[in-house]
């Protein structure tokens, strides 16, 4: 955040009437980018920001500049939007503290025992699930054509095929923790999503497929 912030304080946000915040709730605000982007910078500086600030940093991400280069229609767009919808929504939710009336924004205590990770294979922006549904399949494969005998899979022992398997599977779950970590929401500078994501035929960045959140009640 490129404006000056303040500690965390002031107003004290009254949370929902059940005191929790719900993994359907959760998922209902992370469906929107612009809120993932707002939770995003809350996590990671955790102090009170305002509108403006928050505004051109978001518009600054979906328009892939630096901070500095943001148009001031650029900045006002998303602006209007995150005032008038995104975040009174995560207000009422419970996730930040919005006074409207002064234009400042602050983490509340409900993030506190959250994590959301950006469930995705660095730099391909596909679910893990699906990386290992391909791995298992690519497994199987193999599996059979060893136990064929097809050529070049023929001299292949059950030992070497089976120390082959865990060691794929193991890189793949190591790399799969770090990146996990590594993609959390607060962690970085930039969203994970706008690390990860790379860009469609039109040169947009391609939205987040999948999302992890931890610290919330199934209620």
């Amino acid at each position: 955040m490129k404006g000056d912030a303040a500690p965390v304080g002031g107003r004290k946000q009254q949370l929902k009437s059940n005191s929790q915040l719900t993994e359907n709730d959760l998922f209902e605000l992370l469906s929107n980018q612009r809120r993932r982007y707002i939770l995003h910078t809350l996590m990671r500086d955790w102090c009170a920001v305002t509108v403006g600030d928050l505004s051109q940093e978001i518009a600054a991400w979906e328009d892939d500049v630096d901070y500095e280069a943001v148009t001031s229609s650029d900045r006002k767009r998303v602006y209007t939007a995150l005032r008038q919808a995104h975040l009174p929504k995560m207000d009422k939710a419970g996730v930040l503290s919005f006074d409207k009336d002064r234009g400042i924004v602050e983490p509340t205590p409900a993030l506190e025992d959250i994590e959301i990770y950006m469930d995705v294979v660095h730099g391909q922006g596909i679910p893990w699930s699906d990386y290992y549904l391909v791995l298992t399949g690519i497994s199987g494969a193999l599996f059979a054509a060893a136990v064929l005998q097809a050529p070049l899979f023929g001299d292949l022992t059950m030992v070497s095929w089976g120390a082959f398997v865990i060691v794929v599977f193991a890189v793949s779950s190591l790399a799969h923790r770090y990146y996990s970590q590594k993609n959390r929401l607060g962690i970085q500078e930039t969203p994970p999503e706008y690390n990860t994501d790379g860009r469609d035929h039109q040169g947009r960045r391609r939205s987040v497929v999948g999302l992890i959140t931890q610290g919330c009640s199934n209620e």
